[in-house]
């Protein structure tokens, strides 16, 4: 939300503009295929399990090399994590809209929007079951959203937004992992679980983070 001039009695500042990304598609789908493989990477820093675990897709029929999923996963992650930390310019997507369909312009740009994934190493190996999964999640994340724009994680922990706004904060991407995760990923943008932002105390503390 963005306003031209500041607005009477509102607390939110008139130009501060935060952008949720509350659903990243390519980190979940790496994690869903981390927790759903039992897949151990070698990494020193990788989020909690999924709150909605997976179920065990390791099959000894399957013939899936699972030892190149494991090692691949901590470079596909953190391209994955350095793409989300970007802050995408708008005029990537009107200049989408001047391209011709299926044209090889267009799918350079769109693949500069949609960042690298696990399908660019992998194809869709191990994601056979990953779709149900993905629906069920979109009914739970729509079920108890706020009401009213106060009820909204930003305006509850409005002080500290407004700090870390101040500090360069302008994207706050979400992930749906048990506990707490959070990270700085990039100039502008903040990344923790959707059970951080959800609790205004430990929304705020994590938005302290960004100094």
């Amino acid at each position: 939300m963005r306003s031209s001039v500041p607005i009477p009695g509102n607390p939110w500042p008139h130009d501060m503009v935060i952008t949720v990304d509350d659903d990243p598609a390519s980190l979940v789908e790496l994690l869903w295929i981390r927790d759903a493989w039992g897949l151990k990477p070698p990494h020193d820093d990788v989020p909690p399990p999924l709150v909605d675990s997976p179920d065990p897709q390791v099959n000894e029929n399957d013939g899936v090399d699972i030892e190149d999923w494991q090692a691949a996963w901590p470079e596909l992650w953190n391209s994955t994590l350095r793409h989300a930390g970007e802050v995408r310019d708008p005029a990537l997507f009107d200049a989408i809209r001047s391209t011709a369909n299926n044209s090889a312009e267009r799918m350079e740009l769109l693949a500069r929007i949609t960042g690298p994934s696990w399908h660019d190493r992998f194809g869709e190996a191990g994601l056979e079951r990953y779709q149900p999964w993905q629906t069920s999640q979109f009914r739970r994340r729509t079920v108890g959203l706020p009401t009213s724009v106060e009820e909204q994680p930003e305006r509850r922990s409005l002080e500290a937004l407004i700090t870390a706004w101040r500090h360069g904060l302008t994207k706050i991407v979400t992930i749906p992992c048990r506990g707490a995760f959070t990270r700085i990923i990039g100039d502008h943008t903040l990344l923790l679980t959707d059970e951080t932002r959800a609790d205004p105390d430990a929304f705020s503390a994590a938005l302290h983070q960004f100094r």
